[in-house]
Parts: structure tokens; sequence; C-alpha cells
């Protein structure tokens, strides 16, 4: 578990610090409210402990920036001139405790074990949230069928799963239908797009740094293998990935562990990999561009997603999907397509897939009419 301590007295800092240490806690420190939140945004911290009175921003400050920047982590103020008036604030705005000073070894550590099950609790609430609300794998074509018979049957194993085919085709409903069915499902699931992230900071990314590795690391930063210990890794788009990268994550897949950049010290996981790609990897590796034992560690079970194309007869049921999700999370008026708009939709080429078609719904439920027609499909399509 991670601890980040913001106080402006060094003391206060080296105190808890050293307590926490003791007690088995990963702890950083910051001196004031500013590189606090910093540190807070960059290093994922389960409890944040924070003075109310610091000079500059203070600690009602340093809550109010965290909150609206989304920070889940768990925030307790400490204060060395507690007003019943503050305390009720602070916990209004969004803290999880109020602790006053001077600080007690028994109160802080119940106040951690209070604020790590209530972290639990809220990760399993969003687990569940996803499964019952959000977005699953929609058709029953026979290509379908047989993608979802293969997904039951793969997610009860530890095996690793390459997940292949176009943009916007499906891939990542896929991983995430096995990571959801597998006995990982209550455990962390964690995504990254190997194409979204520079090279030069993808082995940070994926694998953490430490502090002062290079010239922007400004703290302690734990990698997306870290997070995703004892749970499920997505690697989406992993053709993409660099060929150092690739020899890193082989050697993860090989031991099981893995050192930080900066860092010699080895730190042992436990992850699944799911990883996809909109890539002939076979002939990336002809190419020289994708490492052949790579692929063989994650090819253990391959699953192939066709696109929309190759699989017509699911898009009514993707439209009606589209339209009940879409009229539900953005308080739309539903709309009923006529069936020759339907069947339009059924004849365009979707070359985009299914992203594209759920971006065209959006926009006939929002510029069609009270029902959808041909006209509306042509015009706005």
């Amino acid at each position: 578990m991670k601890i980040l301590v913001i106080d402006d007295e060094r003391a206060i800092r080296s105190i808890l610090g050293e307590i926490l240490t003791d007690e088995g806690y990963e702890v950083e420190a910051a001196e004031d409210g500013a590189s606090g939140i910093k540190a807070a945004l960059e290093g994922r911290f389960d409890v944040i402990f924070c003075d109310v009175k610091m000079p500059g921003m203070d600690g009602t400050e340093v809550l109010a920036k965290l909150r609206e920047s989304g920070c889940e982590s768990a925030v307790v103020m400490i204060s060395g001139h507690a007003d019943i008036e503050t305390a009720v604030e602070c916990i209004k705005n969004g803290a999880f405790d109020f602790i006053s000073k001077p600080l007690e070894l028994n109160r802080i550590l119940i106040t951690i074990k209070n604020a790590t099950e209530k972290s639990n609790l809220v990760t399993k609430t969003h687990l569940l949230t996803k499964k019952a609300y959000g977005d699953r794998m929609i058709g029953e074509s026979e290509q379908m069928k047989r993608i979802k018979e293969m997904v039951a049957k793969v997610a009860a194993t530890p095996a690793r799963v390459l997940v292949t085919g176009e943009n916007g085709s499906g891939k990542e409903l896929v991983a995430r239908s096995i990571y959801e069915q597998s006995d990982r499902a209550d455990r962390p699931y964690v995504e990254v797009n190997c194409a979204a992230i520079p090279s030069e900071l993808i082995e940070s990314e994926l694998f953490g740094h430490e502090k002062g590795s290079f010239t922007s690391a400004v703290s302690r930063h734990k990698g997306k293998f870290e997070q995703a210990d004892g749970g499920t890794l997505f690697l989406d788009e992993i053709g993409d990935m660099s060929l150092a990268a690739q020899a890193k994550v082989l050697r993860v897949l090989q031991e099981n562990r893995f050192s930080r950049v900066g860092s010699d010290t080895e730190i042992k996981v436990d992850v699944r990999v799911i990883a996809a790609t909109n890539k002939d990897l076979r002939g990336e590796i002809e190419q020289g561009r994708f490492r052949e034992d790579l692929y063989h560690r994650i090819s253990v079970i391959v699953i192939n997603v066709p696109p929309l194309r190759e699989r017509r007869s699911d898009i009514p049921l993707l439209v009606d999907y589209f339209v009940e999700s879409i009229c539900s999370g953005a308080a739309i008026p539903r709309k009923k397509f006529s069936p020759e708009a339907v069947r339009l939709l059924c004849d365009k080429p979707w070359k985009g897939n299914i992203r594209e078609l759920r971006n065209v719904v959006e926009r006939l439920l929002i510029l069609g009419g009270d029902v959808i027609t041909a006209s509306d499909v042509n015009t706005l399509a």
C-alpha cells in the first residue's frame, strides 16, 4: 500500500514516514500543497495524509483540487488547530477522515485500515456497476456465438489470449468479457493502449520508475504490471510496442518478475495478460518488427473478431442496444428506427466497424426526427 504525507513541518513528515514504513507501508512525502498535488496525481496513492494549515496552498485547497482532478485516494486531513467547523467542512468536501495533532499511532493505523476497506468496497462496486451497465458483446450471428463460446471456455483458465481484428471491431469487449468471467473478476483490470504511449515512455508506463531515474521522474511511479498484480493486464495494440519493451514484457511473462526503471530491485507479480492487435503479427515477425518468442507467449489462445461487414445480421441488435445505452446515458428521448432505416444501415460497408456504427446511431438520435427514417440515414449516416 502507498501512502503520501503532505505537511510543511519536516518533523511530522519524518515521524509519520518512519512509523508507517516500519508498519510495512510505502511512504512518500511532500512539503507543500502544490508538490503534494503533483505527487498525488502521478503516484496513485491509497491514502493521503494532508495538513490543514500550510503556507501558500492550505489543506482544504489541496483537498478541493484533488477531488476536482478525479483523484480517488482516501484523503485524511490532520491539524494542530482542530475545530468542529473545519472538520465538518473537510468531510463534506470529500475527506475520508479528520485527525487532530498530536498524532496517535493507533488512531493512524485504524484510519488506514478503514480507508483500505472502503477503497476495496468502492472497487467492487465499480466492478459490479460495469458488469450491470457496461458494454457487452452484442450479436447472435454464428461468428459471435463461436466467440462467446470460446470466451466462456478460456475465461475459466489462466491461459494468455491474443485477440485480433480490425480497429473498432470489439477486441476490447472480448478482453473484458474474458476478465469478467474469470476467477480474477474481483481483482484489478488494467488497460494499456500501447499505440498511444511514446516509445521512450512505454517502459516506464509498464514497469514504473524510481524518483530521479530520468529528468521528469519527480516521484516513484507504479507501472501497469504492478497495478495489475493479482488481476488482469490488457495490452491493447501490442503490435505497436517497441522491440526493447517487447523484450522486457517477454521476461515478465517468463519469470513473473521485473524491475522499475532506475532500480535493480526485482518485483514479483501474478498477472494474467490479454493482448490485442489490428496487425498481422506473423507479417510483423517476418519484417523484424515483432519478436517471435513473445508472439508464442501471448498467443496460447487466439480469438479473431470479424469485421461488422461479415456479420451484418448483428446490426439490428447493435442498433437497439446503442439506442438504449445512448438515450439512458445522455437523457436523449428514445426514438424508433423504421425497418427501411435499419435495412440501409445493414447495407453500409462500416469500415470503422462497431465504433463507426455507434457514432452514426448517436448522430441519428440527436439530429433525426421522432422516428428515424431511410431519409435520415441517407442524409446523416
